[in-house]
């Protein structure tokens, strides 16, 4: 198997880009940006009307998109900015809950407990510690 990664130049990229995903989803709060801004996208898309109606409503008619937008945000600085991830969790479940009262119950309900979770997962996340070190007793 391993030779045909090293034969194929294709298998070899293929097989590279994985390896970067890996490092990538392991030293971040992958799942929980990734729930977090499914949440987002499911409040914006639930909130779609045409911009005059948007517009006329006021605040309410632009909380959805704001709500929403900010929760995909904060899900990407969670992927982009792990050290800032109690800031993303904090404010993503705030968002979330918010979304709840200002936004279509939260796209439904969906939208909120989505978020919700993914803020939760935010928060909690912590580095890897290096394998190897045994705890000082």
């Amino acid at each position: 198997m391993l030779t045909r990664v090293r034969d194929n130049p294709v298998l070899a990229v293929v097989a590279a880009a994985w390896q970067w995903f890996t490092a990538f989803r392991r030293t971040r709060p992958f799942w929980g940006g990734l729930w977090m801004m499914l949440g987002g996208w499911t409040i914006m898309s639930l909130t779609v009307a045409p911009i005059v109606v948007t517009l006329s409503a006021g605040a309410s008619g632009v909380a959805g998109y704001v709500l929403g937008g900010g929760m995909i945000v904060l899900g990407l600085m969670a992927w982009f900015a792990p050290t800032q991830r109690l800031v993303a969790g904090l404010m993503g479940g705030i968002f979330a809950v918010a979304a709840f009262v200002a936004s279509n119950l939260g796209g439904f309900l969906l939208g909120t407990l989505l978020g919700v979770v993914g803020a939760a997962m935010v928060f909690g996340w912590g580095p890897k510690k290096p394998r190897g070190r045994r705890a000082e007793s």
